[in-house]
């Protein structure tokens, strides 16, 4: 900034050196004296000299600094676009790498629902096979119980039979049969009954 205004300062007083030799001549003009050759000679030389000081100025110490500040603005302007290249690079990477995560994540979310769904199906499995064991020994239980209670229900129905066949004989033969004889003949009628079931 202050390499600016003292270029134009600079740049203001070469001017003012240039416009001096026409101002000193317009000055004489106003006057009304026309000038001579020898002059106008002298004033040409003045203003060549006077040009060529300050295009020397202008040359040695102005426009370096020019140069040098529009290459500095050239450099600096480069430099913020390498910058934004680099800051776009670097969010097109980052955005890569978001992909990247997002995809993992959602892989990694796609194996945890078939792992949970797996545990399900083998939970069920495994459930469904206690309950068929379970249903199996309930069903086993069942038919022992139902066995059991047959035999019971044929055991005492075989035990009615035989009090009331012994009641009966014993009406017949009027006599009393005692209970070794009962036992004898419930134990007979069973094993024929058996023997027929068979």
């Amino acid at each position: 900034m202050l390499a600016l205004r003292m270029n134009r300062l600079l740049l203001a007083a070469g001017t003012a050196l240039v416009m001096l030799p026409t101002l000193v001549l317009a000055a004489d003009e106003a006057v009304g004296a026309i000038p001579t050759v020898k002059q106008g000679f002298a004033t040409g030389v003045t203003a060549l000299i006077v040009f060529a000081i300050t295009a020397a100025f202008l040359g040695v110490v102005v426009w370096p600094k020019i140069s040098q500040g529009l290459d500095d603005r050239a450099n600096k302007i480069k430099d913020e676009i390498e910058a934004a290249e680099q800051a776009r690079k670097q969010a097109k990477d980052a955005l890569e790498e978001y992909q990247k995560s997002l995809a993992q994540a959602r892989a990694e979310a796609a194996k945890m629902i078939e792992a949970t769904k797996a545990q399900q199906n083998q939970l069920a499995a495994d459930l469904k096979a206690k309950s068929e064991i379970e249903l199996n020994a309930m069903r086993e239980r069942a038919m022992k119980e139902i066995d059991q209670a047959k035999r019971a229900a044929v055991s005492e129905l075989y035990a009615d039979a035989t009090n009331l066949a012994t009641m009966v004989a014993g009406k017949i033969l009027k006599r009393e049969i005692n209970a070794q004889d009962q036992q004898r003949l419930v134990e007979e009628s069973l094993g024929q009954l058996q023997s027929l079931r068979n």
